[in-house]
């Protein structure tokens, strides 16, 4: 229950309020909240009855004014609207939550300045650390936080040097898988329909797959690159558009979409157009988000171990937390494609 003092405004049950009711000290009611384990076990267990009774709601802000720090972990994601980047996240709140910790989620939608204005806040917030999918990876901005105390994990991102713990995906080789399946399938002429080329991921996978081109000995204008404005299903519509203009002797058979999304739209588009899929156009993705298999026709994509990826950053977090001794490291995991119906037929 509230404690009223008199017939002035209800307050919250404090501290004092538990101790009178418990018959204990301060002190025991402190260790009872942070250092359970001194406590006897039928003391801790009169303390936390009067909690409940009180309703006494402990006071984390001004706890976090004590210790410099609150009981959370924070993650900036780039897009809330890509699956990927959830699926990170609980990969990232599972670990925080086993380690007793909440998690706060921030969204930069891919801006610079609504991703500075979230680092601002949550340095007042005073988490324990924050994992990032930076919209840059070098913005001096991040070396800040590491100076004023605040660790920071980037996420499903490189950067050169060894000042941050980072966890990524190994993306060259992800577009290598990608086109070395289209190319063993057949297809002569393919697309890689994929942008910003300000996203490293995007550029990185273009690379794989012109490597793959390349080393296949195939001529470099049949590896047709569509640039997009973003990774999004309505930016792969907009590809299929495109690709339905060219002419016949022009046309891929085949296209590698940067992510799920972009691969999604395109396949909307290619079928709303009347062609059919995997019969003249055969589509490769990116990420392997829950829609790929569950899509009209299921989408063979390059899987990317997204729980791993944030559960892993968060352990890297947590131990730069907890230990003085810690050394940063650059965890690189390693993509699998996943064939599905989208490439099983051959080309026309």
């Amino acid at each position: 229950m509230a404690i009223t003092p008199g017939a002035g405004t209800p307050r919250s049950a404090s501290v004092k309020d538990v101790a009178a009711t418990a018959g204990v000290s301060l002190g025991t009611v402190s260790n009872v909240l942070n250092r359970p384990d001194r406590v006897s076990r039928t003391t801790r267990e009169r303390v936390e009855r009067a909690m409940a009774d009180l309703g006494f709601v402990r006071n984390e802000s001004a706890r976090s004014l004590r210790t410099g720090s609150t009981q959370s972990l924070a993650y900036v994601m780039l897009d809330a609207g890509n699956p990927f980047f959830t699926d990170v996240a609980r990969g990232i709140e599972l670990a925080a939550e086993a380690a007793g910790l909440s998690l706060f989620l921030c969204n930069s939608d891919g801006r610079s300045a609504r991703e500075g204005a979230h680092l601002a806040h949550l340095q007042q917030q005073r988490v324990q650390g924050i994992l990032i999918t930076p919209v840059d990876p070098d913005d001096p901005q991040l070396d800040q936080l590491i100076e004023r105390g605040t660790p920071v994990v980037i996420v499903d991102r490189t950067r050169a040097g060894s000042s941050f713990c980072s966890v990524a995906v190994d993306d060259v080789l992800g577009g290598r898988l990608a086109v070395e399946h289209l190319i063993d399938a057949g297809h002569k002429r393919v697309a890689y329909v994929g942008g910003p080329e300000s996203i490293g991921q995007v550029r990185d996978r273009g690379e794989g797959a012109r490597q793959a081109w390349a080393e296949a000995g195939l001529p470099p204008e049949d590896l047709v690159v569509l640039s997009c404005e973003a990774p999004t299903v309505a930016c792969g519509r907009a590809a299929g558009e495109r690709l339905v203009g060219l002419s016949a002797r022009r046309r891929p058979t085949a296209a590698f979409c940067a992510n799920d999304l972009l691969a999604l739209g395109l396949l909307q588009q290619t079928i709303s157009s009347g062609r059919t899929v995997p019969g003249d156009l055969a589509i490769v993705g990116y990420d392997d988000i829950e829609f790929a298999a569950a899509a009209a026709v299921p989408l063979t994509s390059v899987r990317q171990p997204r729980q791993d990826l944030g559960r892993r950053a968060a352990e890297l977090l947590l131990d730069e937390v907890g230990d003085p001794a810690h050394q940063h490291e650059q965890v690189v995991f390693t993509p699998e494609l996943v064939a599905r119906a989208s490439t099983l037929g051959r080309p026309s």
